[in-house]
This record gives structure tokens, sequence and C-alpha cells, in this order.
């Protein structure tokens, strides 16, 4: 009989390679997996996320499952037992859920929210080197939250888009984009079903662009309709990127 479980994760994405299995280096499900078939003694036991990070992008809580062929019967030690097995590495699991065998970590997701961290200073960064994008030229958030109005909704992103990027199609839904400045910190949230590769940290530099005064406006809404890629600014380092909540 098959058990699926969904654990939840949280990790510093600075020492890996991202949440994919690569051979260029060690990424977070591999950790992952491998402390998995140590602790079950099941060799066969595949993780399977809810989408990729990218090298040095962060997860509050990314969310992966598992198939069992028995029931875990003490959870809470089971959790315990897991993090023992991956302390040497920035990852922690959070929670253990028992699912149905319908479930899947990533087609089953309704919405992935991502967050975006500015430090807008002249001062370098000590606190959060690798964990936010510093920019030192003062940002007009009223301009940025400006240019995200116009990102919501069902558009073409082809212009946030990687050249690598494998999607289908390039429409995506975006319900939410928020930009929020507390004294020198700045938050940028996003909420979609799926988004395509690099879309968040390309949209960020164009923001980026539009706060620093580079472009108006107009010119952000241009390079948005262009569906050119060649017309985006350039993106924003993954050091800022969080992948923040999965929706199921």
């Amino acid at each position: 009989m098959k058990h699926t479980y969904q654990i939840n994760i949280e990790y510093d994405g600075s020492k890996f390679v991202g949440w994919q299995i690569q051979k260029n280096g060690i990424s977070v499900q591999e950790v992952v997996q491998k402390a998995l078939r140590k602790l079950t003694k099941k060799n066969n036991i595949t993780i399977y996320g809810s989408g990729r990070t990218d090298t040095g992008v962060h997860a509050h809580e990314q969310s992966a499952h598992f198939n069992l062929d028995h029931k875990i019967k003490n959870k809470i030690n089971f959790i315990k037992s897991l993090n023992h097995f991956i302390s040497k590495h920035s990852i922690s699991i959070l929670d253990m859920i028992k699912k149905n065998d319908n479930f899947h970590a990533r087609h089953s997701a309704v919405n992935r929210t991502y967050k975006y961290l500015i430090i807008n200073r002249t001062s370098p960064l000590a606190l959060n080197i690798n964990r936010a994008w510093h920019i030192k030229k003062k940002l007009n958030i009223k301009q940025m939250q400006s240019g995200a109005k116009l990102l919501m909704g069902t558009k073409d992103f082809s212009t946030f888009r990687a050249s690598s990027c494998s999607a289908k199609s390039p429409i995506k839904k975006l319900s939410l984009v928020k930009i929020k400045k507390v004294k020198e910190k700045v938050e940028i949230t996003f909420t979609s079903k799926s988004f395509l590769q690099q879309q968040v940290r390309s949209m960020v530099g164009c923001l980026k662009y539009l706060g620093e005064g580079k472009w108006t406006v107009k010119e952000f809404n241009k390079a948005l309709l262009s569906k050119k890629r060649f017309n985006c600014a350039p993106p924003a380092p993954p050091h800022g990127l969080y992948l923040y909540k999965i929706d199921y």
C-alpha cells in the first residue's frame, strides 16, 4: 500500500546549485532525498518538489512529497531524525503532513508565492549578505508600485522569460504583486499558480529600473508589452529571492 507524505522545507540556497538534482554540484533535493533513504532504509525513495529554485535562491517554505510502502507511526520523531541527518546543511524540515494518494507537490499546487528582499541603503550589508539585494541608490517606491500594478492579471510575460525556459506558454496570471517598504527593507511579493524561468527576478530587475529613475512607467509598460527578452532590464540577483509559500 502506498502512503504519501508532504514535507515543508526551509533552506538557505547560498551553497546549493538549486532545488533540482544536478551533476555540477549539491542540490537541496539530493540532500533531503539521501537523508530519507537513509532514515527509511528504502533506496528507491524519490522526492518531488513543488518547483525548481535556481542556484542561490532560498526557501521560506518549499513543499515536496514522497511515497512510502508503510505508514510513519511517529511524525515528531521522524522529523527530528530527518533533521539530524541533514544538520550539516542549511536545510530544515518544518513539518510533515499525510496526504491522499492523488496528492502531488507540483501538480496539486494552486498558488505559489515568492518574496524578493531589497536592502536600500548606502552602508554595506553585514547581516543580510547573500540574503538580500543591496541597492545603494534611493528607490522611488511609488514609481515601483505603479509598475507593479501593470504586472497584475493575465498577460504574456515573454519579456521576463529566460531563453532556456521550457514552459509551453508565456502567458501567466499574477494574482498579487505587492511592494512594501519598512525603513530600509523593501519587500516585493508575487503570487501566481506558476511562473516562467527567471520571471520573478526579471520583473524585480525592471522594477528597480523604475525605482532608480532609469525608466518611466511608460517605458516599463513598453518593455512589458514588447514581449521581447532583449528589452528586459538585467535580472535581480538570486540571493534576494525566497520561495515563500505553496497553496493547495
